[in-house]
């Protein structure tokens, strides 16, 4: 063979040998003699795409420019019928006894025997901003070796954004963790000394504990101990009384596969805007409720809702559409954005029981009750 000719090492190499092009900073857990041919450290450090990586690994790694939307942007919808039908007395009365009834400590007489005095609307708009975004990060890895090829230095390695991976439908959470290809080595574990085993710490090696009848004396109640036959001492039931263990950190393989993991995460972040309802019911229940559907739209990136009937709901897509695209766009990649109005309905009903007036909300198109000073309760006991 010509001895001008190197060919790459299959053993680990140096805690540096991942500097391929954009992995940089990546660091293995222990020291290893890096080979002839390992690329200097930090090379790629000023690569388009690569900037502010620091050493340790980790770190969400930024994603390629993001192309600018070209499209001006759009008027708002046009109003076709966004109202909601009144809630009749009948309903809201159903509505008021369902809730009730799934209330062990409420006593059904407001239901039966309360009297509607008014009705009154307070249907809220609500806006919502999702962004669903990819973000990939880097990391130093090790598996038990199972036969897989030592590819590092075969071919220089893909960057963290050119490696393949399959994303899910739009607007669901989902990570996934990828071997990054041409950054494989082996290298001998180093917990076991690349035996496959490790001593018992159980029994500390000696593959027997004491007897746990006769508390290693092989005697009880001045007879032989039968349980260890007057050994004193039983097998050690952690490792089958062989002193030894399968390596936990190589599965008994005794090498290790040491390479680059890619974790790609795919996130949907949602933010909603209430236009401000002064009925009295609290903003955060009708968090859980939905409303009648306005406008929808998707693309990848949103322009401000201009010109809707709500100022409100227009200067809040204008927050959040700046906000988000400022914010998510530094760390990961925006794949698709979608803007939400619902008009939720809420109805505030307004009744009288014992001559003494109360309250309570129907909302949503659930029809939720929200009832605080129910005026009927009585203090249950769980035997």
């Amino acid at each position: 063979m010509n001895s001008a000719v190197a060919y790459p090492p299959v053993n680990a190499p140096a805690a540096n040998m991942f500097s391929a092009p954009g992995y940089e900073g990546t660091v293995a857990g222990g020291a290893a003699y890096p080979p002839l041919t390992a690329p200097a450290a930090n090379m790629f450090g000023n690569m388009p795409g690569y900037e502010g990586i620091v050493a340790g690994g980790g770190g969400y790694l930024p994603p390629p420019m993001p192309v600018e939307p070209v499209a001006p942007p759009q008027p708002g919808p046009a109003p076709e019928d966004w109202s909601i039908p009144s809630l009749s007395e009948d309903v809201a009365r159903e509505a008021f006894g369902s809730f009730v009834s799934s209330h062990c400590c409420y006593s059904s007489g407001p239901v039966e025997d309360g009297v509607i005095t008014s009705m009154e609307p307070f249907n809220t708009y609500r806006y919502r901003l999702e962004t669903f975004t990819e973000s990939r990060s880097t990391e130093c890895a090790e598996k038990p070796h199972e036969g897989e090829p030592a590819d590092f230095y075969t071919q220089p390695a893909p960057r963290p954004w050119e490696v393949q991976a399959t994303a899910p439908s739009l607007f669901t959470n989902h990570t996934e963790e990828i071997r990054v290809p041409f950054t494989s080595s082996i290298k001998e574990c180093n917990s076991c000394h690349a035996s496959g085993t490790m001593q018992c710490d159980k029994c500390h090696g000696n593959g027997n504990q004491p007897c746990w009848v006769c508390n290693g004396s092989g005697m009880k109640s001045d007879e032989r101990c039968t349980t260890c036959n007057a050994t004193g001492k039983t097998r050690c039931t952690e490792c089958d009384g062989q002193g030894k263990k399968k390596c936990q950190t190589c599965k008994g393989k005794r090498q290790l596969l040491s390479y680059i993991k890619l974790k790609v995460e795919w996130t949907n972040h949602v933010e909603d805007q209430l236009v401000e309802q002064k009925s009295g019911l609290k903003a955060n229940d009708l968090h859980s409720v939905s409303g009648k559907e306005l406008f929808k739209n998707s693309q990848y990136l949103v322009y401000p809702l201009l010109g809707f009937p709500n100022p409100a709901i227009s200067a809040a897509s204008e927050r959040l559409v700046k906000e988000h695209q400022g914010k998510y766009a530094q760390s990961s990649r925006i794949l698709q954005q979608r803007q939400t109005v619902e008009l939720i309905p809420i109805t505030k009903v307004n009744y009288k029981w014992k001559g003494n007036s109360h309250v309570y909300f129907v909302y949503g198109n659930e029809r939720r009750v929200n009832a605080d000073d129910y005026p009927a309760t009585c203090c249950c006991v769980i035997l």
